[in-house]
């Protein structure tokens, strides 16, 4: 009997760090479940809405808001933009195919000039494209009617060239008065309906008058974003116009320059 209990408790003794080791590997797997249970309540789940914002471009989010703000009154915006950005971009495009080297010409005209005289120096002027080689066009036909009717004949084709130049710069100006006006109009109208739902509810509740808020609010801003855009082009034009006048200014006066001392060498 003695024998039987010295055995239970010897083979205790050898079995307690075994059951000791797995109550120890009970708890650590009982603990690591209650973290990533805990785990699992704390991070936050993703709204399938949530994933679908992330995804939305640029381009969606511009449609978006064009439906939201009514096409009735974004419609006549977008015309605007479109239009004048055609204008603008044929403006930019013929601004700067009339952009001519004038010192080049200036040195071709003089020495054709000096080598084969005044109808040498119209083919010269005549096979330049831009403002100013008609400008020296015009002045070399009026050589023979003296220096003053050269300078009166290059200051009024230059005018005449100006306004080409400027041709298409009202309907650019015209689109940036239109946009913001067709904006406010979609202000005032939003306006309206929204004071027409409060009046017909008898009630002042936001979702009455969030509606036509919003559509006054979209309009505007289209409206406003719209004349801007425009106005950056509008004034690369002007910009390009001066720079492009200066140096029709200051050839001619190069020019006339040049037929008093090719007269004079005669």
């Amino acid at each position: 009997m003695k024998k039987l209990i010295a055995l239970f408790m010897l083979s205790g003794i050898l079995l307690s760090p075994v059951i000791s080791k797995a109550q120890e590997a009970d708890q650590d797997s009982a603990a690591v479940e209650t973290e990533v249970v805990e785990a699992e309540e704390v991070a936050p789940t993703i709204v399938d809405d949530e994933i679908i914002e992330e995804e939305k471009g640029f381009h969606q989010v511009i449609k978006e808001k064009f439906i939201e703000g009514d096409p009735t009154y974004m419609t006549p915006v977008l015309i605007c933009l479109i239009l004048g950005l055609a204008v603008a971009l044929e403006r930019i495009v013929t601004l700067n195919l009339s952009t001519t080297n004038t010192k080049k010409l200036l040195a071709k005209v003089e020495e054709a000039l000096e080598q084969g005289g005044i109808e040498a120096a119209k083919d010269v002027t005549k096979s330049t494209k831009g403002p100013v080689a008609s400008i020296f066009t015009q002045g070399l036909m009026r050589y023979s009617e003296g220096i003053e009717m050269v300078e009166k004949s290059i200051i009024a084709y230059g005018s005449v060239e100006m306004g080409r130049l400027e041709k298409g710069l009202v309907w650019i100006s015209l689109f940036i008065s239109l946009a913001p006006m067709l904006g406010f109009m979609g202000t005032v109208i939003g306006m309206i309906g929204a004071f027409d739902s409060i009046e017909a509810a008898g009630d002042i509740s936001p979702s009455l008058v969030a509606g036509g808020i919003k559509i006054a609010l979209l309009t505007t801003v289209a409206g406003l974003i719209v004349a801007i855009i425009l106005q950056l082009f509008y004034n690369y034009c002007v910009s390009k116009i001066d720079s492009l006048v200066n140096d029709m200014e200051d050839a001619s006066i190069t020019l006339v320059d040049i037929l008093v001392r090719h007269k004079l060498t005669k």
